[in-house]
């Protein structure tokens, strides 16, 4: 976030600052704009060039990730979800070899062109069966969702975004050819290993428990995972773990003595990462800054501080915002400049799909009050 990713393409942004969290809501172009001043339009053209991609990863949960890493994401993705919903529905009485079959006709209805949801199951008829109330009590309606997981993750299809946009939930399905893990060869364990590599490049110092949270994995296996990284404690007794190359890195870096303020989302990989929200903060009146995990508002930051909260009103089409410290020209510059990022290119900025100007109001409330 100190400019150094200025122009850089939006893979680019990822590789260097992880994978963007992915919930519905307007936090990967929120990533992009925050780093690299990255438009709408740059983002969506990334997207259909599939230059960056939103896939089931790491936990089995949805991140934008740089093509370089699209097979590394779904090999560590795999076994979460789709096992979850398939256990769900072996107790409703469907049986594995009708998900395999189910899946091959969704890849044959495929090879004629992308289909919706609506389409797929026009498509395959009654190899889709509808689960009924017990099936509606435990989210699981239909087979539908089952095979598309199963499929998305094995990388033989992908989700289009239905306009392009990464910020909603509709999408369609495509066959993706060539299959991202067609010629990927690592090992389950290796790429964890490979996962944790990213995790401590983009975030160190950070603790073998933090990255075992990201990746959703045991504390067993966390351990071996990072075993071939060359990482060292920050400092004696510390459980913080950082290469010697980045520990270098930042004993040798000096912050810069004038403010540099960015506006990020609340799943802003600078906090959800480590999900130490409030480690970023200084020691503010009537905060406890180790009080919370996640950011409660999207987050204002300077110097990689955490400086203030803002939501955005679509109602008047300004951001409602507040910070720890005293107001001055450049905080209110990087806010004038985000608020016309979302009016004029986002038109929200939802923190995930259900984040509604309703839902959202008494919280813009809370910032203005402040």
């Amino acid at each position: 976030m100190d400019g150094s990713l200025q122009g850089a393409s939006p893979a680019q942004v990822l590789e260097r600052s992880g994978w963007a969290r992915s919930v519905g809501g307007a936090a990967p172009y929120l990533t992009l704009h925050s780093r690299a001043g990255t438009s709408r339009d740059a983002a969506d053209a990334a997207v259909t060039a599939v230059e960056i991609h939103e896939l089931p990863s790491a936990r089995g949960c949805t991140y934008v990730l740089p093509a370089s890493d699209f097979a590394l994401g779904l090999s560590v993705g795999q076994g979460f979800s789709e096992e979850s919903e398939m256990r769900i529905a072996r107790k409703l009485g469907v049986t594995d070899a009708e998900i395999e079959k189910l899946r091959d006709k969704i890849v044959s209805a495929l090879k004629k062109g992308p289909l919706d949801p609506a389409g797929l199951k026009e498509a395959v008829g009654s190899a889709v069966r509808n689960l009924g109330e017990e099936g509606k009590k435990k989210g699981l309606t239909t087979t539908l969702p089952i095979a598309l997981g199963y499929l998305q993750l094995s990388g033989e299809i992908r989700r289009i975004p239905d306009n392009g946009r990464l910020d909603q939930q509709r999408y369609r399905y495509a066959i993706w050819s060539p299959n991202p893990l067609a010629t990927n060869k690592l090992t389950r364990d290796a790429a964890f290993t490979q996962l944790a590599r990213r995790f401590f490049q983009w975030i160190a110092p950070a603790s073998i428990a933090e990255f075992q949270a990201f990746a959703g994995i045991s504390g067993k296996a966390a351990k071996a995972a990072i075993e071939a990284l060359s990482l060292e404690p920050l400092e004696h007794g510390s459980d913080l773990l950082i290469s010697t190359e980045d520990r270098a890195a930042l004993e040798s870096f000096t912050p810069p003595k004038s403010p540099q303020y960015v506006l990020a989302s609340s799943l802003d990989s600078l906090a959800l990462l480590r999900r130490t929200a409030g480690a970023l903060m200084d020691e503010v009146p009537g905060e406890k800054p180790g009080a919370f995990f996640d950011l409660p508002h999207h987050g204002i930051f300077d110097r990689g501080r955490l400086a203030g909260f803002w939501q955005f009103d679509p109602e008047t089409n300004t951001i409602a915002w507040s910070c720890f410290g005293r107001k001055d020209k450049a905080i209110e510059a990087a806010v004038k400049k985000t608020e016309a990022f979302v009016r004029d290119q986002l038109g929200d900025a939802r923190s995930f799909s259900l984040d509604s100007p309703k839902s959202r109001a008494p919280k813009i409330a809370e910032l203005r009050k402040a």
